[in-house]
């Protein structure tokens, strides 16, 4: 829950201004068949801007036709996900709408329905081709060098033919005529568009024999009945556009306009894999990233914005919104470039900072963070989390870290307790000096706790007092923190505060 606090009243006044229907109606349509990654996200942010932008409303579609592939909690997961980046969809299985329902396999009577209408004006046809004829066309194709497809032979059997296979309850799919005529059509992104699809595949299933449809058959009807006016999908989808205007010219429909969006790749060139974790929402979730960090990281591996500040400036909701372009969207394959990621983070976390209302969700984060990092401190009640503090330690912390789990690292776990193990300065030359160290510190005002005075005057004590100066500060900093290495001394003293500072000093001395 704490996770979507920090959005801001005005993003949701601003969403709720773009509630209304107008004629621009875009969707998004994942399978549930695994966890929502970074390519699929990049797929949904640009349709739901695309949508706000024009005043349009935005859908979310699941399309679980594909039974065998489906994962059970995965749509859930979907919409979480989707929700917490503050993609919120107008219609969805969860919000309802007038176009529902908006599960795929929720709508199998209007499927059955209008495949009736393909096979009545003939623009489809039953099959009973066998697995087994299928594969074996497979292997010959393959054995001549020939692109592997479907023959068409049940496109030819008369009508008594297919009446006496269906009389005897043989099994069967029903398959879509294609044309032989290609289909040209304008990208939106990448202009004019032309794949001859008889030459790469045969008539494709659109009904298969367990009575659920395909994608192809599915997405086109859905995408018709929910009145889509635009259809942003990824570049991979791109040579099926013909078919699925070939299917819109059959039911006598209009087809929507369509955009490719190019390939998005890991830093290496490959492509992004479902089985990759770090590309998961989930994943990036659960390290700490923030949801307009992955937003600003996803935009700067395809266009369609003014990039120019670069990784030095992360775009609020509104500004996302207001800039989009679909037209300055690059038609090149971009990488993913992990350390961008970060530093947009850290960049929200600074902005996150710099506005007081955000301040209770951040320190209830962080105390979250340590005592999950810490639970026998916390159990024995030595945590240091009180809410000055914290807000302290983030301040101090903003310019130094890229995520907030960073606070509880090794390194900077004295920040919340005292070391489990006191440096032994019993036979240290340091001891008496370090007493008077103490006492001194105990005179000081507290106001003098920052750390350019305190570098100052340690280095006149340690002169006074005939102690190196480096050996002064390698005591101090195993008294203060456990390390042998770490922030500077002078900064550990800062943000940790007088208080805090005497207790350990006083803990290895007395």
């Amino acid at each position: 829950m704490h996770r979507n606090i920090y959005r801001t009243l005005s993003v949701q006044v601003l969403q709720k201004r773009f509630f209304k229907k107008e004629q621009v109606r875009v969707r998004f349509a994942p399978s549930p068949t695994g966890l929502l990654h970074l390519g699929g996200l990049r797929t949904a942010l640009y349709n739901y801007l695309f949508a706000r932008a024009n005043n349009g409303a935005f859908i979310l579609r699941i399309e679980d036709t594909d039974q065998s592939r489906c994962i059970p909690g995965a749509m859930e997961k979907i919409q979480n996900d989707l929700l917490w980046c503050g993609i919120i969809a107008d219609e969805s299985p969860i919000r309802g709408g007038p176009t529902g329902p908006y599960i795929q396999s929720k709508r199998l009577d209007i499927y059955k329905e209008q495949v009736l209408k393909l096979l009545s004006n003939q623009s489809a046809y039953y099959c009973f081709c066998t697995e087994s004829r299928l594969q074996l066309l497979r292997r010959i194709a393959l054995k001549c060098g020939q692109v592997p497809k479907y023959d068409n032979k049940c496109r030819h059997l008369s009508s008594d033919k297919v009446k006496e296979k269906l009389d005897k309850g043989l099994p069967y799919c029903i398959r879509f005529k294609l044309s032989s005529t290609p289909e040209y059509f304008n990208d939106m992104i990448y202009g004019e568009i032309t794949h001859d699809i008889v030459q790469s595949e045969g008539d494709p299933i659109i009904i298969k024999s367990d009575g659920y449809p395909t994608y192809h058959f599915a997405n086109v009807v859905d995408d018709h009945f929910m009145e889509i006016s635009h259809v942003l999908r990824g570049i991979e989808w791109q040579i099926s556009t013909p078919k699925h205007i070939m299917m819109y010219k059959a039911f006598n429909w209009t087809p929507p306009k369509y955009g490719h969006l190019p390939l998005i790749l890991n830093a290496n060139g490959t492509k992004l894999s479902k089985r990759q974790n770090d590309i998961n929402i989930e994943f990036l979730r659960r390290q700490g990233i923030f949801p307009l960090a992955v937003l600003n990281y996803v935009i700067h591996a395809g266009g369609g914005f003014n990039n120019k500040g670069g990784v030095e400036y992360i775009h609020s909701y509104e500004e996302l919104i207001k800039q989009f372009n679909i037209s300055a969207i690059k038609v090149n394959s971009n990488k993913l470039l992990s350390e961008k990621l970060l530093q947009f983070n850290k960049l929200e976390i600074t902005k996150l900072l710099a506005n007081e209302k955000n301040n209770k969700f951040l320190i209830e984060r962080i105390k979250e963070l340590v005592i999950d990092a810490f639970p026998e401190r916390h159990a024995d009640g030595t945590l240091q989390l009180d809410d000055h503090h914290i807000l302290a330690i983030l301040k101090w912390a903003q310019s130094r870290i890229y995520k907030l789990s960073d606070l509880v690292s090794k390194e900077l776990a004295f920040l919340w307790m005292i070391p489990s193990v006191a440096p032994d300065i019993i036979e240290s030359e340091c001891l008496d000096v370090l007493k008077i160290l103490n006492m001194k510190l105990l005179e000081t005002d507290i106001h003098n706790f920052n750390k350019t005075w305190i570098n100052t005057y340690l280095k006149e004590f340690a002169n006074e007092h005939e102690i190196p100066f480096p050996t002064l500060m390698k005591v101090l900093r195993g008294i203060l923190s456990g390390l042998k290495d770490g922030p500077p001394v002078g900064e550990m003293i800062e943000i940790l505060g007088k208080d805090t500072t005497l207790l350990r000093i006083n803990r290895c001395i007395s």
